[in-house]
């Protein structure tokens, strides 16, 4: 059994959060995304590496999003960042930790469907 439906839908959401026009600018969001997604479990052939106070703040998101804290906003807005690129950097880590961890649940439902597992007697 595939589950292509919801494979489909969830790239529709992810192409349309990082190919959006805001502040934070595409390049910027893949590479967080990328980030999220390889502290999520995702593999990818090179580290992505991102500059403090960002990249702490993207690996917060992606590891313990319950950790964040305003602190965590005020170091990006020192670092120059503008309340609408927060936004979009926060979404674009979620969407980076989200994105691995549905690879992983849609890989492990595709596996079990092909080997039988998990159906009806």
């Amino acid at each position: 059994m595939q589950h292509t439906r919801y494979e489909q839908d969830f790239q529709h959401l992810r192409i349309a959060v990082l190919r959006s026009h805001g502040d934070a600018g595409t390049d910027l969001c893949e590479h967080i995304e990328a980030r999220a997604a390889q502290l999520s479990g995702r593999t990818i052939d090179h580290r992505e590496i991102l500059p403090p106070p960002l990249g702490d703040f993207v690996d917060k998101v992606a590891q313990h999003a319950y950790k964040v804290t305003d602190a965590d906003f005020h170091d990006l807005e020192r670092a120059g960042y503008s309340e609408d690129a927060i936004f979009e950097i926060t979404v674009c880590a979620a969407v980076g930790a989200g994105s691995a961890r549905f690879e992983q649940a849609m890989a492990a439902l595709n596996g079990a469907a092909d080997t039988g597992e998990g159906e009806p007697a």
